[in-house]
């Protein structure tokens, strides 16, 4: 299934062959140290500029099932974001992940999304757009 759409993120989790768990690192723009002036207006315009993980979350598909409504409940920590990145875990035995299990993976992705390795991510924006980033 090619996943378009938020809601084909969450059908296609309910697809798999074992529940799933999905987790959520929720990032910031903002313009690097030691930025250039060429940067600094490319950011003003909305484009460019480094993305830094301010929070994080696990669900189970069934608790994130509209995207609007996990808009809302990140209003609530007072926390400003711009990109949510996304992933899965697989489940074992018919039974998913609890939010114990994804507390390592959830460190592993916000390392890789400072480090720039963010292609194995999906990314959406706050209006729940997918959005294909390229590092840089």
């Amino acid at each position: 299934m090619q996943i378009t759409s938020y809601q084909d993120l969450i059908l296609a989790s309910y697809q798999q062959h074992e529940p799933q768990r999905l987790l959520f690192v929720f990032a910031s723009a903002e313009l690097p140290t030691g930025h250039t002036e060429k940067q600094q207006q490319e950011f003003e315009q909305g484009g460019g500029g480094a993305l830094t993980p301010v929070l994080c979350v696990d669900k189970l598909p069934s608790e994130a099932e509209d995207f609007a409504a996990l808009v809302e409940e990140s209003k609530q920590t007072g926390i400003s974001w711009d990109i949510v990145f996304i992933s899965a875990m697989d489940g074992r035995g018919g039974f998913a992940p609890n939010s114990d299990e994804a507390s390592q993976p959830l460190r592993m992705m916000m390392s890789k999304i400072q480090s720039g390795m963010i292609s194995d991510f999906l990314t959406f924006d706050r209006e729940g757009d997918l959005v294909e980033l390229v590092p840089g």
